[in-house]
């Protein structure tokens, strides 16, 4: 059968005094249709919108072609969701991408990209949206210069640890952080927007004279602004890594995606319309933060409004960043892919909080070497691989397994538009400018293959192993889980 069987989700290591004649644990489906638009929108508006704009007007070279790669963003977004929406109607696990590879093509690619998720894209996505919220925030303390970097790399290992205990505590009080903290930022993204249609009505529309001109061709320019715009768009597969947690998976998950995607998408354009609107390109390309200089010129003494905003947005995307994100680890230890202590969650708050720990550690390291830029080149790479290999899996299903049960489908083209894109935006960077780092990359994914055979294949694992899971479950006060079966 192309369809995995599924596994048997008890820990052999599982404490007596725990697991022995209570009820198992599962996660509590807390998620319904407001929370899952909060925890889509209020993920991809995080940093990239108040970011990225100078760079994908950098990598294009003229304000229109910018404005055509944030509208192709947002279509591709939303074609990626609606592929994934139909993934998770026929495969209703948690564990987005990880799951569906499993299912699909079997353990050593899952594994593969469980090892790279977890170790690597996932920490990274999130350490650089953290030391984006600590630039914003720290910024007004440093009037007129550069903030130090030790102090914003201590603030963002702050909001780290923040995060990592709200969300340790209480899965109700993570997504009722995401609802307001997303409510704030639509509003703070409705100012700029009313700012720029005020300007634009005012007749201040030079920078859409001659919109075209001085537009870069090449196609390895086009696709690293791809990988910009998209940065502000990631997300958009999220509530796909807690499918288990939702209401009425098979209804929430479509609709979510189709009030979500739009809407972020409409207001990214007028968001950059008004950007163009209040400064030149030239200006727009040599400001640092594009959403401040916004502000200092056309809100005057109430700028600080605006960094105050980030800081917000940012935060709140980086809160439902590390909601889902500590999913995937904690659905790959749950088929053995993980240690077993990953797999398992808090018996009072019900939370997997020892996934949640591994990627907050993880994260914290990313934060005390990384640097924005490359973060978000690097994670967009392997992130789009592995995105291709996934719609690919959906591709295979609805040729060769169309009698399995679906509650939503998808038009055969959208997947196939998407598939292509994603070869592109793999192979793009690497034809046209090549660098060692993907190398690098490349290098790491396989280096998977040392860790698999012995400890997943083969299951070679040492003997003092199950003492050290026995008491982390007792120092964790955590247990083995169930799923949901649906």
């Amino acid at each position: 059968s192309t369809m995995r069987k599924r596994k048997t989700t008890d820990s052999p290591h599982s404490s007596p005094g725990l697991s022995e004649g209570k009820e198992k644990l599962r996660l509590k489906q807390e998620v319904g249709l407001i929370s899952g638009v909060s925890l889509i929108a209020g993920t991809m508006i995080g940093s990239g919108i108040f970011m990225s704009p100078e760079w994908v007007l950098h990598h294009m070279g003229s304000p229109a072609s910018s404005l055509l790669i944030w509208a192709a963003c947002g279509l591709l977004a939303m074609f990626g969701a609606l592929s994934y929406a139909e993934l998770g109607t026929i495969i209703k696990e948690s564990g987005g991408e990880y799951i569906y590879i499993l299912r699909i093509f079997g353990s050593f690619p899952a594994f593969l990209f469980a090892y790279t998720s977890v170790i690597l894209v996932r920490p990274a996505g999130l350490a650089a949206v953290c030391l984006s919220f600590a630039e914003y925030a720290v910024a007004p303390f440093y009037p007129g210069c550069s903030s130090p970097q030790v102090v914003i790399k201590c603030t963002a290992a702050a909001c780290m640890l923040l995060l990592t205990i709200i969300n340790c505590l209480n899965v109700r009080l993570a997504t009722s952080i995401m609802n307001i903290f997303t409510a704030a930022k639509l509003l703070a993204l409705l100012v700029i927007v009313v700012g720029g249609l005020v300007l634009l009505a005012k007749g201040q529309t030079q920078s859409f004279e001659n919109a075209f001109q001085n537009t870069t061709a090449g196609i390895g320019a086009v696709g690293v602004a791809f990988y910009q715009g998209l940065w502000s768009y990631d997300g958009w597969n999220n509530l796909n890594y807690v499918t288990e947690e939702l209401k009425k998976p098979e209804v929430t998950l479509p609709r979510a995606v189709m009030i979500a995607i739009p809407l972020v998408t409409c207001l990214y354009l007028l968001v950059n319309m008004s950007y163009l609107a209040a400064m030149t390109p030239s200006e727009l390309l040599s400001s640092g933060a594009v959403a401040v200089t916004w502000g200092d010129k056309v809100l005057g003494r109430w700028a600080w409004l605006i960094s105050l905003s980030v800081a917000l947005s940012t935060f709140g995307s980086s809160n439902g960043t590390f909601f889902s994100g500590g999913r995937v680890c904690y659905i790959a230890a749950r088929e053995g892919h993980m240690p077993d202590i990953l797999s398992m969650a808090h018996v009072r708050c019900l939370t997997p909080s020892p996934a949640l720990l591994f990627t907050s550690a993880v994260s914290l390291i990313m934060i005390i070497s990384g640097s924005f830029t490359s973060i978000v080149n690097r994670g967009r790479f392997m992130a789009w691989l592995f995105y291709g290999i996934t719609i690919s899996g959906l591709l295979y299903l609805k040729i060769k397994k169309p009698e399995l049960p679906r509650s939503y489908k998808v038009p055969i083209i959208i997947p196939i538009i998407v598939l292509l894109v994603a070869v592109y935006l793999v192979l793009a960077p690497i034809i046209d400018q090549p660098q060692m780092e993907i190398l690098y990359i490349v290098l790491f994914i396989f280096s998977g293959v040392i860790l698999y055979f012995p400890l997943v294949r083969f299951k070679c694992h040492p003997r003092f192993l199950q003492r050290v899971t026995l008491h982390l479950q007792l120092f964790l006060e955590v247990a083995p889980t169930t799923r949901d079966a649906n």
